[in-house]
């Protein structure tokens, strides 16, 4: 733990305070724009990282096609989903919604028959169901487009479940590349997509009449955000494993919370931090840290996609 555990807590505070980016950034661009600028500025960063490091990318084929999968599944579709959410909820209600990742990664590998339906992971997965319920309020109407605007984010929770189970399977178990490589190509894909999609669907790649803050905003976004949180996840990921990782979203409302309410002065609801209490124990019901029954939940069917990872780089 004395290896990963000062990067896993640097990885929790960058994407903590990503809402808060993002935010910023989507009171003036497009959702598409801040998708597509975010990917361009952490690619960057992260090619430069590759040369100064006298590193390549690699040349496999198949590689470069789990990158074209986990960038759909991971960047593509979370980062512009979350951008559209935040123009309808606070950065910090984003945060919570993200927080649910861990519990979108386990129902995917149920559904994989991957790992044992127990007592406790589907205890766990009904409380979080009903957490989910009180972070949205639903015995309350909701404003505008806050409900699209929740349903989005939550949706970009779901694909960060189903790509951290992909990721741990084809690419972060790898030995032969690094983890500043395997960031790089996937981010170098995602950026392609979303200029590609950002292109077809008749929006500016890049807004030139954008103020200032938006940009520095957007920089913030890029290059701590996405290119340096990139290189970290890989990095916790290849030490610690898939699921381990993705824990870190625990820690992410706490942060959100502290740069949406304090400086962004957005306003919590009871239910909130309440529905977020609940999720939190459901993820621990899952993950065993809270036990229903004396038996420890087994792997049926194959390994954990998190095994997997572990098993492949000796972890």
């Amino acid at each position: 733990m004395r290896r990963w555990l000062p990067a896993y807590l640097a990885l929790a505070v960058i994407w903590g305070n990503s809402f808060f980016f993002i935010k910023i950034a989507v009171g003036e661009l497009h959702p598409l724009q801040v998708s597509f600028n975010r990917m361009v500025i952490g690619a960057a960063i992260l090619l430069a990282a590759v040369l100064i490091g006298r590193k390549a990318l690699p040349r496999d084929p198949r590689l470069w096609g789990h990158f074209q999968i986990a960038s759909i599944v991971l960047t593509t579709l979370p980062f512009t989903l979350f951008a559209w959410g935040e123009q309808y909820v606070s950065s910090v209600v984003a945060a919570i919604w993200n927080a649910t990742t861990p519990l979108c990664t386990l129902a995917f590998t149920l559904m994989l028959r991957a790992e044992k339906p127990t007592a406790s992971r589907m205890a766990g997965l009904g409380l979080g169901f009903a957490g989910v319920m009180v972070v949205l309020g639903v015995w309350q109407p909701m404003a505008g487009g806050q409900l699209g605007g929740s349903l989005a984010c939550f949706g970009a929770a779901l694909c960060y479940g189903v790509g951290g189970a992909y990721m741990g399977r084809f690419i972060t178990g790898r030995r032969t590349e690094a983890p500043v490589v395997l960031a790089a190509g996937q981010l170098l894909s995602g950026a392609v997509q979303l200029g590609v999609i950002t292109a077809v669907a008749g929006v500016p790649l890049v807004d030139t009449t954008a103020s200032a803050e938006v940009w520095w905003s957007m920089l913030g976004l890029g290059g701590f955000g996405t290119g340096i949180a990139y290189l970290l996840l890989y990095w916790v990921q290849g030490q610690a494993g898939v699921t381990t990782t993705s824990t870190v979203t625990y820690l992410l409302p706490v942060f959100a919370a502290a740069s949406g309410v304090v400086v962004l002065g957005e306003a919590l609801t009871w239910n909130q931090p309440a529905g977020a209490a609940v999720i939190l124990v459901a993820i621990a019901l899952t993950q065993g840290a809270i036990r229903l029954g004396r038996r420890s939940a087994v792997p049926v069917d194959g390994p954990t996609p998190d095994r997997a990872a572990a098993n492949s780089s000796d972890v």
